[in-house]
């Protein structure tokens, strides 16, 4: 059990600490408006790379077909998420973010924003299918004892991105006193740039996946 745990932990891990889209996004949302909003940034991936896991784990064949089938449908769409979220980061504030007063629902616009984000990109099932093989975790039968092997393996692959997340939340926020105003305006604008142009990488190689396959 705790060997299934253990795995389950180093998966998480592995599928966290890429800093694609969603780091970039966590770090300025701590940078921005402090730990709590970068952590729930990074809880909203967490249940995302939860969900496919999950799915990894069932043995979801048909699943990972369609994604593979309508990738270039799922890569367009999603790069556009990616695209506006980054536009949206570079257009905002962080100076009027700094002076608004933390709420519930700040942070729960925060999880939704890094859920979308991160459910729209497929390439998070094909990892975490990848570090499954690497550990050397395979899908599960619907039995009982399959049964709690899938549910402590999800656990561990929650706490490990957990952990990836509290950890970077906590150190970037240990530093984001240093910065100062003007710091922290460009900061925000490179991040929304590099968000954006990693959307728009994403929908461009989407787009032309398409038209080879309309062109078939």
């Amino acid at each position: 059990m705790l060997t299934t745990l253990l795995k389950g932990f180093i998966v998480g891990l592995g599928a966290s600490i890429p800093l694609g889209p969603l780091g970039v996004l966590c770090v300025q949302k701590t940078l921005s408006k402090g730990r709590n909003s970068g952590l729930f940034t990074g809880l909203g991936a967490s249940v995302s790379d939860t969900f496919y896991a999950g799915l990894a784990l069932l043995g979801l064949a048909f699943v990972e077909n369609i994604i593979n089938e309508n990738r270039a449908i799922v890569m367009l769409v999603g790069g556009i998420i990616i695209a506006l979220i980054g536009l949206k980061v570079y257009r905002t504030n962080p100076i009027k973010q700094i002076r608004q007063k933390s709420s519930h629902k700040r942070h729960l616009e925060d999880f939704v924003e890094a859920l979308v984000m991160t459910i729209t990109n497929p390439g998070a099932l094909f990892l975490i299918l990848g570090l499954f093989a690497a550990v050397g975790i395979n899908s599960y039968d619907s039995d009982s004892a399959g049964s709690v092997s899938i549910i402590t393996t999800l656990w561990g692959v929650f706490l490990g991105t957990v952990t990836w997340w509290f950890t970077l939340t906590t150190t970037i926020n240990v530093f984001r006193k240093k910065f100062r105003l003007k710091q922290l305006i460009m900061i925000n604008r490179i991040a929304g740039v590099i968000i954006m142009a990693l959307g728009v990488i994403s929908t461009f190689d989407g787009l032309i996946k398409l038209i080879l396959q309309l062109k078939k």
